[in-house]
């Protein structure tokens, strides 16, 4: 079955950065789009970065251009979401998504916390 474990959230202090890890397992990883999404408290989830199955195209949200970067490592079944200069907005529980066989599937999140 399809699975997706997300580490690497923590608390961090504004202006620094966390890399976030997704290990995938169920699918065949390169063949599929990969997305990272947030929520934060009481507000709705939303699509932060997305790779194509490549990684060769990539999208961000706007909040995060020039901040946040996708990579994937398809041998590795894994997909990355570096952040840099992160900011107390950017605080929120991080997931990533694969649509497989036209169902969502998402990880148990991870915690990004930034806090002076």
């Amino acid at each position: 079955q399809v699975q997706l474990v997300e580490s690497g959230g923590g608390l961090v202090q504004p202006g620094g950065s966390l890399r976030l890890s997704c290990a995938a397992s169920g699918f065949t990883f390169s063949r599929y789009a990969m997305s990272w999404y947030r929520q934060a408290p009481g507000k709705e989830r939303e699509l932060v970065a997305s790779s194509t199955s490549n990684g060769v195209s990539t999208n961000y949200a706007d909040s995060v251009k020039g901040r946040f970067t996708i990579s994937r490592d398809n041998a590795k079944n894994t997909v990355y979401l570096q952040m840099n200069n992160l900011k107390p907005e950017d605080t929120a529980v991080y997931y990533c998504k694969v649509r497989y066989r036209d169902s969502d599937y998402w990880g148990q999140g991870t915690q990004v916390t930034v806090s002076s």
